[in-house]
């Protein structure tokens, strides 16, 4: 194949961005490397990181080509050398990669004779990661990019820019992935299972109990189910259906006669970014399934605990007021059904119903946040970027400005005042933040998840007086001290930081000056509250480090992230680059005075 071929770009775009992901993680939790300067025969000294791969006696240096404060740093020209030899030799980013996995695996390896093979499983993750974006590089655009909420959902093609294996899904075929996977579009009918009564569990905090809703989701074609007398219809992704069949307690189910599979029914749904989740324009509602499908970090399965939670807090939401905000709305998830299998606690059948309000034109102008920040394919500009200079203003970094003045209304402020007022955190990373920009500016925030909720021990007895049940449910209440760093680590370091960082990157503004216009926020934050909010807010300000999620040290455990209830293992900490611009700002206040 020629070397400039399409194919062949895309491989080389997809291999530095394996490379990118990867070492941006080696350099937050493992090494953060010696800051040098690589001599150039055709230019000035490059800026580069060096690390010293000692168990492997090698080191590698790498451009820093896009610096960032706060976010993913951009890598250039990649250079390697054995310790003992002067010389560097120009390396593959993928040849790179492998060198720093040996290297994580050498520092990190808890001992025991399962290394090798975590090693392993973890490169072919990182190769299956890399084949996907690949492939999606080499897929045509769009023709209206960005016009509707569900253009967005397919819009990631790196994926999370700090994970080892940001596009990796293990038990998703690129076949499967045209029909089920968010970025081609594909469409689908789902699986229709008849279960009798006795067999299903389900709970609802809406209007609408979860077999009347599982019914709406089906639209005209409910009519016509084929149901008997007793039976519940259990709608189901496709792909998990066909998974259940294969497996004894469901075979024997329908064996029995207790559970029967319909066949394909309803309107067409397609993933959104969490594949997962699945979305029909005209539809009141999505549906959130397990799947046999190994994302990232985890095998994505619906938990009942998760189940009762989105449940428990749509009540605590309605009861309290807390979703109360004019420029910001939680999407409950109000809904689950089941199928209660003797010996499981989950049959497989759990199913979240989520509310939609993105249809009768108000899909138009919704975009993750993880979309607006994600990096664009080489030769195009970020989402972001296209917004900002579709406003038509005449100076770029004074709208870059105002704009982040506007999203921190509409995402920071309304989340920590939750936190304030209610005892409630929510989990409002990048891609569980979604914002309204359909006037190119921000003006309503959006968060979804029912995994995603930290209730407060200092708020539990009034919480308990409103909803009884929170007490009941496992890894839903927290100790502040916790939920201030895990907050800190979804809001700040990976949703508000990628913003600032994406802003730097594309020269719309510098990260100096929206860190301190962050700064000043939280300070007017803290002074504004008294509770909770304003030690969240303090926090963040005064800590010498902030808490991060550690991808690369769960991957390289080989760690189901979601199967671990307390998140051991899954937090470190990472400098905090707030702390001297709050003590600078605090400084300027005392002066002025």
């Amino acid at each position: 194949m020629p070397p400039s071929s399409p194919h062949r770009s895309s491989q080389r775009v997809a291999e530095a961005a394996a490379f990118r992901s990867f070492a941006n993680g080696y350099l937050r939790e493992i090494d953060p490397g010696i800051p040098v300067r690589h001599a150039l025969a055709d230019g000035p000294p490059a800026p580069c990181v060096e690390w010293n791969l000692r168990g492997q006696r090698l080191a590698i240096r790498a451009e820093i080509v896009a610096p960032s404060l706060c976010g993913a740093q951009g890598f250039g020209r990649l250079w390697t050398r054995h310790l003992h030899e002067p010389r560097w030799r120009p390396v593959a980013p993928m040849r790179a990669l492998q060198d720093l996995l040996g290297e994580a695996y050498a520092r990190c390896d808890e001992g025991g004779g399962e290394a090798r093979e975590r090693e392993l499983e973890l490169l072919g993750r990182v190769l299956d990661s890399y084949r996907e974006t690949a492939r999606q590089l080499h897929l045509p655009s769009p023709p209206d990019e960005g016009a509707r909420f569900i253009d967005a959902e397919r819009a990631l093609v790196f994926g999370h820019w700090l994970h080892p294996t940001p596009k990796s899904r293990q038990g998703l075929t690129p076949w499967q992935a045209r029909t089920y996977a968010p970025e081609e579009g594909g469409e689908f009918r789902l699986a229709v299972f008849a279960a009798d009564a006795s067999r299903v569990r389900h709970d609802s905090a809406a209007a609408r109990s979860a077999p009347e809703i599982a019914r709406d989701l089906l639209g005209a074609d409910a009519a016509r189910l084929p149901l008997r007398p007793g039976e519940i219809a259990l709608p189901m992704h496709p792909l998990q259906a066909e998974a259940l069949l294969l497996t004894p307690h469901v075979a024997a189910m329908v064996e029995a006669g207790a559970l029967r599979p319909l066949g394909a029914f309803g309107p067409l749904f397609t993933a959104t970014s969490s594949l997962r989740t699945v979305y029909a324009p005209d539809s009141a509602w999505m549906a959130k399934f397990s799947l046999p499908v190994t994302l990232t970090n985890s095998l994505r399965v619906n938990r009942r605990p998760e189940l009762e939670a989105g449940v428990a807090v749509a009540r605590l939401l309605a009861r309290s007021g807390g979703a109360e905000h004019p420029a910001f709305r939680i999407l409950a998830d109000p809904a689950w059904l089941t199928i209660d299998c003797p010996g499981h606690r989950e049959s497989g059948f759990e199913t979240v119903f989520r509310e939609n309000p993105f249809r009768g034109g108000a899909e138009r102008g919704i975009a993750t946040v993880a979309a607006l920040t994600a990096e664009p394919a080489p030769g195009r500009p970020s989402r972001l970027e296209t917004l900002l200079r579709r406003l038509g203003g005449t100076d770029l970094a004074h709208d870059g400005r105002t704009w982040f003045s506007l999203y921190l209304d509409c995402m920071l402020e309304p989340v920590v005042a939750l936190y304030e007022r209610h005892g409630i955190a929510l989990e409002a990373h990048q891609q569980n933040a979604l914002l309204d920009v359909a006037e190119g500016w921000p003006r309503r925030g959006f968060y979804r998840d029912n995994q995603g909720f930290y209730l407060s021990e200092a708020a539990r007895p009034r919480i308990q007086r409103l909803v009884p049940e929170t007490g009941t449910i496992a890894s839903l209440y927290y100790d502040d001290g916790e939920i201030r760093r895990r907050l800190a680590y979804y809001l700040v370091v990976n949703q508000v930081f990628s913003v600032v960082a994406r802003m730097g990157h594309d020269g719309i503004a510098r990260e100096e000056v929206l860190l301190d216009d962050l700064a000043r926020r939280l300070e007017t934050i803290a002074r504004r509250m008294t509770g909770l909010g304003r030690a969240f807010a303090r926090s963040v300000l005064d800590g010498p480090t902030l808490c991060t999620k550690a991808n690369l040290r769960v991957r390289l455990a080989d760690r189901d992230e979601l199967a671990s209830a307390d998140g051991a293992g899954t937090y470190i900490d990472m400098p905090n680059p707030l702390q001297r611009r709050a003590h600078r700002s605090a400084s300027g206040r005392v002066l002025a005075s």
